[in-house]
């Protein structure tokens, strides 16, 4: 095995080849934000919470997606990629419907933890007020897009893990949205096995389970831990 030596801001990191830099972080006690990084399920840097920065890379890159090399010198957390982290927050918060007073998922919300974090306490940007439906066709569960970041955590736990492949993303720009089956109503979808994946993996209040009121739903996260080995350790019928 190839290990990489590399330096997060000021701590020296020695790593596998192939790691990417948010797992030399997280190796070395470093803690970059994250949104739609969900441990078990492949990264697609969609949210840019966790970029860096780079020394002789004129670019931020995401952490999530960017491979260790060799005697990188990276920042995580200098006053311009705070002043970016920010920006996303808020423009996540503008571009949707977030009302975190009435959600099923207050006080236990990834993306309020993160305006926490970040310390967003207003957007500067003009909130959009998209119109966007709920569906609760499914007997079990229910999908409030006016919550969705478009993280697709749903979508890469229901192919990866559940292999279901139930979950998709559709449209372009300020359509663009989550969509299950072939756009139909998740009620109505057969694919569907009714598993729970999606609504443990949804960072927000955007997928539920019926009948949580208010700051009710709570997940657990050593559940998913067990999801994402528990096929191939044959441990479902344990």
């Amino acid at each position: 095995m190839t290990v990489k030596t590399l330096t997060i801001d000021g701590v020296d990191v020695a790593i596998e080849e192939g790691a990417t830099i948010l797992k030399a972080a997280e190796e070395a006690g470093v803690h970059i934000p994250t949104l739609c990084h969900l441990e078990g399920v492949s990264d697609i840097g969609a949210c840019r919470l966790c970029l860096v920065e780079i020394e002789g890379i004129n670019k931020l890159l995401p952490a999530c997606v960017t491979q260790v090399t060799e005697g990188m010198k990276i920042s995580t957390n200098t006053e311009q990629l705070q002043e970016y982290r920010r920006m996303i927050v808020e423009m996540l918060f503008a571009e949707g419907n977030h009302v975190c007073a009435v959600c099923v998922a207050n006080g236990n919300c990834e993306l309020q933890d993160l305006a926490i974090e970040v310390g967003m306490d207003h957007s500067r940007f003009a909130y959009r007020f998209p119109e966007r439906e709920v569906d609760v066709t499914h007997p079990q569960f229910g999908i409030d897009h006016n919550r969705c970041v478009l993280c697709t955590r749903c979508v890469r736990v229901c192919d990866e893990i559940e292999g279901a492949h139930v979950w998709d993303v559709a449209y372009r720009g300020a359509a663009l949205k989550v969509v299950t089956g072939l756009n139909q109503p998740w009620g109505a979808v057969e694919a569907c096995t009714s598993c729970g994946k999606c609504v443990d993996a949804c960072p927000t209040g955007s997928i539920f389970r019926k009948g949580s009121t208010v700051a009710e739903m709570t997940r657990d996260k050593a559940k998913l831990e067990f999801l994402v080995t528990a096929r191939q350790k044959q441990e479902w019928t344990r």
